[in-house]
């Protein structure tokens, strides 16, 4: 099945929330961050089948490393079909 690449900005302290809120949206494949350079931080593919308490190491890591700049890239891999609005 094809993919759709998205890419969405956030601020060190948004970053977390964005995150959750991807996931939330559902047929997420994968998730890339990347710090104001460009250069990857962070990359996890997800499976259809994660739930919360799997994700809970995810979102530690994700609050960690949001400390470090404040200018980020989520880059996310969904796969193609209907679009699925992101909650805010």
């Amino acid at each position: 099945m094809p993919t759709v690449v998205e890419e969405i900005q956030a601020t060190g302290s948004e970053l977390l929330q964005t995150v959750k809120n991807v996931i939330r949206a559902g047929n997420v494949r994968r998730i890339v961050i990347k710090n104001g350079d460009g250069r990857t931080v962070l990359d996890v593919p997800l499976t259809a089948g994660i739930v919360g308490v799997l994700l809970l190491p995810l979102y530690a890591s994700i609050a960690s490393i949001a400390m470090l700049a404040a200018r980020w890239t989520v880059v996310v891999e969904r796969e193609a079909g209907p679009p699925a609005p992101i909650p805010h």
